[in-house]
């Protein structure tokens, strides 16, 4: 088959790559900004004396530590996925009609033959990772192997190499590293805060210079971690935006794609329902040993919008609304089976 370069999706994902590139820089200079207008502000008040210092952070630093922090992602996010769903990579002794399946539909649509790695999750789902399509894995879990039958294994598998030969899971795995490190630091901002309001509970013994001293330091801490929890909250947007340039175009993208490489749109719509059934139905503690923070890796997501308010998953909270609705990418592949009648 021809491969069919989607422009919509290339547009997006250039524009994506900018802003992972900058969006961390700018989450640096953001708190830089934060100190020199706040936190000068506050020195001010708490040593009664002026502060005309300023703070400075050589830019040449920042955009390195940015790029080690990349070249991190790069060297060890296929890794941390894999044992963060319990995967393991598998060859053809192990799952030799898995491992064909997947070489076949590969040579189809044009794209080097990804690994192939199996989850020990009941869950059905699957997700594809690498930084390069040469060095691509498609992961799936024991409960896919399950729940569907041939044609609807093929069409997933291929939905996961059209992800791959669109060469969108680089960057869908680059623009985890602003979240994360926003989430991480807001973590931390809201731990010194329950720290200073337990602490806080047994100072009323404290009277004179000690509790104005005190008072001082409270009023410290609690400035800065709300304005860290602020600028975190923030930048935690701005990747929600990033996500959302992407991730649901992407999908519908991967289907179109699944559908050029299998000739048939109906069976990915019938595994859709299938995995979306399965997952509806799936024990809570099931689902959180798939989570792992990948929800908008998979094919069919793993969220509190899916499964409703009662569903508390950790990464859903991270990246929401990651994925199209299911019966809109259902109607879009019947869609496609009626043109192609």
């Amino acid at each position: 088959m021809e491969w069919e370069p989607d422009r919509g999706l290339r547009a997006r994902m250039a524009l994506g790559l900018a802003l992972v590139a900058v969006l961390p820089v700018a989450f640096v200079y953001a708190f830089v900004f934060a100190a020199n207008t706040v936190g000068v502000e506050l020195l001010a008040w708490a040593t009664d004396d002026p502060w005309n210092g300023r703070f400075y952070v050589n830019p040449v630093l920042v955009v390195g530590a940015v790029a080690v922090g990349f070249a991190a992602q790069f060297a060890f996010g296929d890794s941390v996925a894999l044992r963060s769903v319990d995967a393991r990579r598998v060859d053809r002794e192990d799952y030799p009609d898995l491992v064909a399946r997947v070489d076949r539909l590969a040579q189809v649509a044009g794209a080097p033959a990804p690994d192939v790695a199996v989850s020990r999750s009941a869950v059905p789902n699957a997700f594809a990772i690498g930084a390069r399509p040469s060095k691509a894995t498609v992961v799936v879990t024991e409960g896919l192997l399950d729940a569907l039958d041939d044609d609807e294994l093929d069409a997933v598998l291929a939905h996961e190499i059209a992800h791959v030969r669109n060469r969108d899971v680089a960057v869908m795995s680059l623009s985890y590293f602003l979240p994360s490190l926003t989430y991480l630091v807001a973590i931390a901002a809201f731990y010194v805060l329950k720290g200073v309001f337990y602490v806080g509970g047994g100072l009323d013994d404290v009277d004179g210079d000690g509790a104005k001293g005190v008072l001082v330091v409270v009023v410290v801490l609690v400035v800065s971690a709300l304005v860290t929890l602020t600028v975190s909250a923030l930048f935690w947007l701005a990747s929600f935006l990033l996500f959302r340039v992407l991730s649901q175009y992407r999908e519908h993208a991967a289907d179109r794609g699944a559908a050029a490489i299998t000739g048939d749109p109906a069976a990915l719509a019938s595994a859709l329902r299938v995995v979306d059934d399965e997952m509806s139905d799936a024990p809570d503690r099931d689902l959180r040993e798939i989570d792992g923070g990948l929800e908008a890796l998979y094919v069919a997501p793993v969220d509190t919008y899916q499964f409703g308010d009662d569903r508390e998953l950790l990464s859903s909270d991270l990246f929401p609304a990651t994925h199209p609705a299911t019966e809109e990418r259902i109607e879009r592949l019947g869609e496609m089976v009626e043109e192609r009648a």
